[in-house]
C-alpha cells in the first residue's frame, strides 16, 4: 500500500484491492486547528477528480475537502462524524474520510508522493 497527495493537502491510500482511503494530511489539520464539523459524502455517490466532496469545519476556518480522483465513494468514516477531533488526533489512520471504487487509476500517476508533498508544504 502506498500513499500519495494533493496539492489540496488530501491523503490518498492505495489499497490492495485497488480502491483508495482518503483523509487530510497533517499539514492540512495543523492549519485548520481543532476540527469540530465533518461533511461527508453519501456512498454510492460518484464525482470527478477535484469535485468537492466534503467539507471540514475547525474552530478557526471551514474548508472544502476534494476528491483526489474520480470515482465511486464505497465507504465514509461514520466514527470521524461521530467524533471530529480525530481528523486531529490520528489524521492519517483513525480521522480518514471516505473509500473510493477508482474509474481512472491512472489519475493516480498525478498525485504526489512524499517527497513532493513535503517540499510543497515546505514551501507554502
Amino acid at each position: 500500500m502506498s500513499i500519495k497527495y494533493t496539492p489540496d493537502h488530501e491523503w490518498v491510500q492505495i489499497e490492495a484491492d485497488g480502491s483508495v482511503t482518503v483523509g487530510i494530511t497533517v499539514h492540512a489539520q495543523d492549519a485548520l486547528g481543532d476540527v469540530v464539523f465533518v461533511d461527508l459524502p453519501e456512498v454510492g455517490t460518484s464525482y470527478a477528480s477535484k469535485d468537492v466532496a466534503g467539507v471540514v469545519e475547525s474552530v478557526k476556518a471551514a474548508a472544502d475537502v476534494y476528491m483526489p480522483v474520480s470515482g465511486e465513494i464505497t465507504a465514509v468514516n461514520e466514527e470521524l462524524r461521530n467524533d471530529p477531533a480525530l481528523a486531529n488526533t490520528d489524521p492519517l489512520k483513525a480521522g480518514w474520510f471516505f473509500k473510493v471504487k477508482l474509474s481512472n487509476p491512472s489519475e493516480l500517476d498525478a498525485l504526489m508522493d512524499s517527497t513532493a508533498y513535503d517540499e510543497l508544504v515546505k514551501n507554502s
